[in-house]
């Protein structure tokens, strides 16, 4: 399930409801004690409870209400539920989607008393005519009997089939958007939510201000979360683990009543154990992690820098696992607090780079806030989510280009003055190749420009750009910085495009690629040495009709055959960090021997 909006009302100074989009890597920026942390914290509260938990002086104190709301809607839903009856349904044919077709669910946390209490709801597209409005909240028994009024032609044992009759026998079903409860006591309602809840993203936040003790948060934090995801990985074995303790209990039981019968028939007619297996809080709290340094010195020993470290460390390796692993069975989102915090600009440049490619794949989202420029300036612009207040000093969210500027200003990002050249591309995998082929280049022939670290030359990815990038095109473009446009030939229609930029005669080129997209420059042995498979390079499609990407897609899974095979998209990620960078210039000569790639690098040369 992929989280897509949050919605908080009377929660902390969100008094007013406010939603909140989300994107892959979604970033929030805003002065201090602007409501920045409150969405993370509400998030906390809405999936686990715990890190944060919800407060009685949690309600927004000038509203009067007790009442904390917190919604969240998701996409990429489960295809199926099983309800404890064994009947299979969906969400659809239950009528618990919105309009969309997505899911939302609302919690509601009444904060009146010392241990606010829950409510827990569905905000769906659903039937309100009066016969058939309640359906779920209904036993089996009861729906035998309406079933059987109305005289339907369907079988009495399974509670979706019936309500899908009972529907379908009504001729306006009044579909409207309400909350449909799945507390206790509701029936259907609330095996839904237990089945529901383990398609839920796991949600790890790591918070800023943390206590130096022995049990540490910035190293506990994030052993924990990897302890939460391995339990998710295993919850097959779980669960065979429980179901094996419900036998043997149910059998002790039984046991137990055959014996209370021969002292006494008349003593109980049944005795039925209720079993409630351990939840996931309570697994995970079987399981501590201790960290030890050089010497045996524990780490929160060690300075508040290494402690904070073990974040960069942490979240790297996510990203590498993650980005091999074939195994996600369920998504997780890492929320993480001013991560840049006692941290060198080296390494904030490792985390910049960790939750992109963590953002990039597959059932992973990553929510950050930062009060850093130059942590800010590298993060797409597509991510920027900026806390403010208005007029009326309520907090609002708010997105889009119109905003950028008041970020660029509150933050202090300005154009570096020392780029003379931008080099426009169509996105952050070809800025990651061309830096590595240049860099090839350059070792081989010290005249040619290095790209990673010649500050005269400035990336703009045209299919997403960062917030640095976009601030430099605005204030570059009033100073006539020449550009160098280089894209794939795997769209045609980039033609015009290339063909405007020439027309331009202020010293602007642009081109396509000879070869069909960047990747087609890749030696096989640079594939080989960082995949550890061989491919079919071609310079466009090989002889399976397959481009580089899809053909080291196919590669990897046929190398691990787990679930299925990557997307280009992916791939192209693990290709620009771990492929190109096994690139030299002799590798490049066998696949460019004409010297396109060289040829682009004098060119920037002479725009100087």
């Amino acid at each position: 399930m992929r989280l897509e909006s949050v919605s908080i009302a009377n929660f902390r100074c969100y008094q007013q409801e406010v939603t909140v989009w989300f994107n892959d890597l979604t970033t929030f920026i805003g002065k201090n004690d602007i409501g920045k942390s409150s969405v993370l914290e509400a998030l906390e509260i809405f999936f686990n409870n715990e890190t944060v938990k919800i407060e009685s002086g949690d309600a927004n104190v000038y509203s009067g209400d007790t009442k904390v709301s917190i919604t969240c809607e998701f996409s990429e839903l489960p295809p199926s539920l099983t309800l404890d009856s064994g009947a299979a349904t969906t969400l659809a044919a239950e009528y618990l989607l919105t309009a969309a077709g997505t899911l939302k669910i609302r919690k509601v946390f009444d904060c009146k008393t010392a241990k606010p209490t829950e409510e827990i709801s569905l905000l769906a597209h659903h039937p309100t005519a009066p016969s058939v409005e309640n359906l779920l909240d209904l036993k089996e028994r009861e729906l035998q009997v309406l079933v059987k009024k109305k005289g339907l032609d369907v079988p009495l044992k399974g509670n979706p089939g019936m309500r899908q009759a009972l529907w379908l026998s009504e001729p306006d079903l009044q579909l409207a958007e309400v909350a449909v409860p799945l507390s206790k006591g509701k029936e259907d309602g609330k095996k839904i939510w237990d089945q529901l809840q383990a398609h839920l993203p796991l949600f790890a936040l790591f918070q800023s201000d943390r206590n130096s003790k022995d049990s540490d948060g910035e190293v506990q934090a994030p052993m924990m979360a990897a302890v939460t995801q391995a339990l998710a990985e295993l919850q097959a074995e779980i669960n065979a683990i429980q179901a094996k303790v419900r036998q043997k209990t149910e059998e002790i039981a039984s046991l137990t009543h055959d014996a209370l019968k021969t002292i006494d028939p008349n003593l109980a007619k049944e005795l039925t154990p209720q079993f409630t297996p351990p939840t996931q809080a309570k697994w995970k709290g079987l399981f501590s992690v201790n960290m030890e340094t050089d010497d045996g010195i524990p780490l929160n020993k060690r300075g508040s820098g290494i402690r904070r470290l073990i974040l960069v460390s942490f979240f790297k390796a996510a990203a590498e696992r993650r980005l091999a692993s074939g195994d996600k069975a369920r998504s997780i989102i890492y929320a993480i607090e001013e991560p840049e915090t006692a941290q060198h600009p080296n390494n904030q440049k490792i985390l910049i780079e960790s939750f992109k490619a963590l953002a990039g794949d597959d059932g992973c989202q990553v929510i950050l806030t930062t009060h850093s420029p130059g942590f800010a300036a590298e993060l797409p612009t597509e991510s920027i989510r900026y806390v403010t207040r208005d007029l009326a000093k309520k907090p609002c969210v708010e997105s889009g280009v119109d905003v950028f500027e008041n970020v660029a200003a509150a933050l202090g990002i300005v154009a570096d003055s020392r780029v003379k050249v931008l080099i426009c591309v169509e996105g952050p995998t070809d800025i990651d190749a061309l830096k590595c082929l240049s860099r090839a280049l350059h070792i081989a022939d010290p005249k040619l420009p290095d790209l990673s670290s010649d500050r005269r030359f400035a990336f703009v990815p045209s299919g997403g750009s960062t917030l640095q990038h976009w601030v430099a095109g605005r204030y570059l473009a009033d100073l006539g910085r020449k550009e160098m446009h280089i894209y794939d030939s795997d769209v045609p229609d980039y033609g015009a495009a290339v063909a405007a930029v020439n027309a331009r005669q202020d010293g602007s080129w642009a081109t396509q690629t000879l070869k069909h997209e960047i990747e087609s420059y890749l030696h096989p042995d640079a594939i080989k040495d960082a995949l550890g498979v061989v491919i079919d390079v071609a310079d466009h499609l090989n002889a399976d009709g397959h481009a580089v990407p899809k053909a080291v897609a196919l590669g990897l899974h046929a190398a691990n055959p787990v679930g299925a095979p990557m997307k280009d998209s992916t791939v192209k990620k693990l290709l620009a960090s771990k492929a190109f960078p096994c690139m030299t210039a002799d590798r490049l000569a066998e696949r460019d021997p004409n010297g396109e790639v060289r040829d682009w690098m004098v060119r920037l040369l002479a725009m100087l």
